[in-house]
């Protein structure tokens, strides 16, 4: 019987989850959206809201969260198909883009609250964002058997050119986002290469 409970209640809290989500647009950020509107669009009267976030902003942050760990996975799924054979930086860029494409209003939360005026919600953004930055390194590290000062450095100025670049892909047509994510491919080759040419001058040194 709990265990029914529990997964009900589970439901119930992806519910709000998934109607805060559908009504972000180009046009509406989070901060717009009223406690009332996300219960009404899950369904729920809105002292059922309370249940299971004591606010909006604990549901925000949540969305954060979710939003980091969802690109995250993603990324490591683009790892593994890597691993089959392609080239890594085509294979991340356009699972990126993928992800930007599929998750527009994931997107969009991440970069609005990323230079928001929340404190708690650029936190977790920032933090989301190392993660992902972080988990990049370790994989530079092992896949190039590279200085791990280096691998670091390599993976903030991918992480911020492709961030930059998705925040361009929103709202774009598929021929301008297929150009984009040419550019952004070139982009990280180029950073690539410094890398690996910078690291065997500090070998041979």
């Amino acid at each position: 019987m709990a265990g029914i409970r529990a997964v009900q209640k589970e439901k119930t809290r992806r519910q709000l989850i998934n109607a805060a989500l559908s009504q972000l647009s180009a046009e509406r950020s989070f901060s717009s959206l009223s406690l009332r509107e996300v219960a009404k669009e899950a369904g729920l009267a809105p002292t059922s809201f309370y249940r299971h976030f004591s606010d909006m902003d604990e549901l925000g942050l949540t969305l954060v969260d979710e939003a980091g760990l969802t690109l995250r996975q993603l990324m490591r799924q683009a790892r593994q198909r890597i691993e089959k054979g392609g080239s890594v930086i085509r294979i991340s860029v356009q699972t990126f883009m993928e992800f930007v494409e599929s998750n527009g209003n994931i997107f969009r939360l991440l970069l609005r609250e990323r230079s928001g005026t929340s404190k708690a919600f650029r936190e977790a953004v920032a933090r989301e964002i190392k993660y992902f930055t972080v988990e990049l390194s370790d994989y530079l590290k092992q896949a190039n058997n590279m200085n791990p000062e280096i691998a670091n450095l390599q993976a903030n100025a991918a992480v911020t050119i492709v961030f930059s670049a998705g925040a361009d892909a929103l709202d774009i047509s598929k021929q301008e986002r297929h150009e984009l994510t040419e550019r952004t491919i070139q982009q990280l080759r180029f950073i690539s290469r410094g890398a690996a040419d910078f690291q065997q001058r500090l070998a041979s040194s």
